[in-house]
């Protein structure tokens, strides 16, 4: 199974064999997660977030006409469930903050020893970026996401997310010029 690709896996799951979907879920169910996570700021929620996204593809299998990728597929059906699930959520309590570098393996790190200096600037620095990231507008928040932390094209952004890829590309733009005036005072420079 593992040789195959997605499409012929979607072929043989529609047929019925689990063990085809159980592959496309095992291939897909990291990035799903992580993108859930992100959005959801909460382990939890997107746990159930990202088993219910699979149940969904799982039911809708047949339905599934091909035009896109699995992978694009799959990436809407989660991004649409948690931005319903977070519309409701919103307003019942507010959600607690996880930094965006916890949502991502981490790489190893230098052996050179860092200064008490440097290790507090990092983490202000990344409190501001998580902070500046966090008060995007969804729209734009969810295209960066999909585009800078998960390596997607805009086209395979504009599919996800439903929309055109000029769309993308425009706030991708809006999204670095928002970043960049929230920041800008931080790094040194005029505002």
């Amino acid at each position: 199974m593992e040789a195959l690709p997605d499409d012929q896996l979607v072929i043989l799951a529609r047929k019925g064999d689990v063990d085809a979907f159980t592959e496309l879920a095992r291939r897909h169910q990291e990035k799903i997660f992580r993108t859930v996570l992100w959005m959801t700021k909460n382990q939890q929620d997107a746990d159930d977030l990202c088993q219910e996204a699979f149940l969904n593809a799982f039911k809708h299998l047949k339905n599934f006409k091909q035009r896109s990728s699995f992978a694009t597929w799959i990436y809407r059906i989660a991004v649409n469930l948690t931005l319903n699930f977070l519309k409701r959520k919103m307003r019942e309590k507010k959600r607690s903050v996880i930094p965006v570098e916890d949502c991502f393996q981490k790489e190893s790190g230098s052996t050179h020893p860092i200064s008490p200096e440097n290790i507090s600037l990092r983490k202000e620095l990344r409190q501001r970026l998580n902070q500046a990231i966090d008060s995007l507008p969804d729209p734009y928040k969810m295209s960066f996401f999909l585009v800078v932390f998960q390596g997607m094209a805009h086209g395979q952004a504009a599919e996800v997310l439903g929309c055109s890829e000029n769309t993308i590309s425009w706030r991708m733009y809006k999204a670095r010029k928002m970043l960049q005036s929230k920041l800008l005072p931080y790094l040194g420079g005029n505002e």
